[in-house]
């Protein structure tokens, strides 16, 4: 298993790296847009809809990326629509959440199917923005959500249940704790200190995520940092929920060791658009 998981990690690296640095943005474009697509596919699956329908969600996914790239909303996207993104994942999230496993099941099937293919057709917009404004400020969001998850790891380990006494959501994730969230918390504010001192001190090309809270005081930073570490956590809660619903381990196994694409993507689905959204709103 562990040399599976390395195997497909270098192989990603092999594609993403070149593409993240590629002096035009296509490259990345149509990468990610793969990716999407095959999430799409998997949420298809996830969802219990024909074989069929789920490629269709992919073909759909796939148009949308392109319409929104031809309305140039890739360089200008209307801040309402930003809104509305983390409004969605706001109020869904924490829906789900509270209402569990079970609860996802009573929606119908189509509502859904339709509700998961606009999330990753947002994500995949807000994803191939950030691009735009610069590596620099892309990789800080990303890295924002795998220092929630990589100290959220350890902390649970080290310290889960030695703390707080009730688990975070034991009916969708009963691996979760709540000292892995703070865990999770504090390593999102330790990788954002240290990147906007770096950014202060190289002064790259473009700004990065952390840089531009910071620059509006700590009133500002510290909520909106809170707000991102929480909702990285609830992606994951999410994806976890609706694999549970469906009975399924992983999303698919399209990723050797890793499972399936939306597994590795969970987290990064609400958060890209809240990035947008708190860099349009804030």
């Amino acid at each position: 298993m562990l040399k599976q998981r390395v195997i497909t990690a270098l192989a990603l690296l092999a594609l993403l790296l070149p593409a993240l640095f590629a002096p035009h943005p296509w490259p990345f474009k149509v990468l990610t847009v793969a990716l999407i697509a095959a999430g799409a596919w998997e949420w298809g699956r996830l969802n219990g809809v024909k074989p069929v329908q789920a490629w269709l969600g992919s073909v759909v996914c796939v148009f949308v990326c392109a319409m929104s790239t031809l309305a140039g909303w890739l360089e200008a996207t209307p801040p309402l629509l930003w809104l509305l993104a983390g409004s969605s994942w706001v109020l869904l999230g924490s829906w789900m959440v509270q209402r569990g496993v079970s609860g996802w099941s009573l929606w119908p099937r189509s509502v859904r199917w339709w509700t998961g293919l606009f999330l990753l057709a947002l994500a995949w917009l807000a994803l191939a923005q950030a691009h735009q404004r610069g590596v620099n400020f892309l990789l800080s969001v990303l890295v924002l959500v795998w220092a929630a998850d990589v100290f959220a790891y350890f902390f649970g380990r080290a310290l889960g249940g030695r703390i707080f006494a009730v688990k975070l959501a034991p009916t969708i994730s009963p691996g979760k704790s709540w000292e892995g969230v703070f865990g999770g918390v504090l390593g999102v504010f330790a990788v954002s200190w240290l990147w906007t001192i770096f950014d202060q001190s190289q002064a790259p090309s473009s700004a990065s995520f952390y840089t531009l809270l910071w620059a509006r005081g700590i009133g500002v930073a510290v909520p909106a940092l809170l707000f991102m570490s929480a909702m990285s956590v609830v992606g994951d809660l999410v994806e976890s929920l609706v694999k549970r619903s469906a009975g399924m381990k992983d999303s698919s196994g399209l990723l050797p060791g890793h499972g399936g694409v939306l597994d590795r993507v969970d987290a990064l689905l609400p958060t890209l658009p809240l990035a947008m959204m708190l860099v349009a709103w804030i």
